[in-house]
């Protein structure tokens, strides 16, 4: 079975690779993706959807500069090719990510794609 360390450095592949359906096998049935700019997003059918619909509006990539592990949770510090910069935190039970909440300037990531301001 995958410790979160492992876990999360698949997410950051699939992420980068804009592979929906890689990352989307890397959630639980009932995994809650909650980006703390936007609604919680619940149910591995949703989380597929919101992933679909980000890659398919912004060419999104992330350079790891840390991934941090302990027990269940690993903690992913990232950065974006454009210097928008933000972490994430996974908990990962039976090798699957049960729950995930992510931090980043939503303001800024809209600015530096040209998509619209909410």
């Amino acid at each position: 079975m995958l410790r979160p360390k492992e876990v999360v450095c698949k997410w950051v592949d699939a992420f980068n690779n804009h592979d929906v359906e890689t990352i989307t096998s890397l959630y639980h049935e009932n995994a809650t993706n909650h980006q703390v700019t936007n609604a919680p997003v619940v149910g591995i059918e949703a989380i597929h959807s919101m992933f679909k619909e980000e890659f398919a509006a912004a060419d999104m990539t992330a350079i790891v500069e840390n991934i941090f592990e302990d027990g269940q949770w690993a903690i992913l510090e990232w950065k974006d090719p454009l210097g928008l910069r933000g972490c994430g935190f996974f908990q990962v039970v039976n090798g699957k990510i049960l729950f995930q909440r992510g931090y980043w300037d939503k303001l800024s990531f809209l600015k530096q794609h040209n998509l619209p301001v909410e």
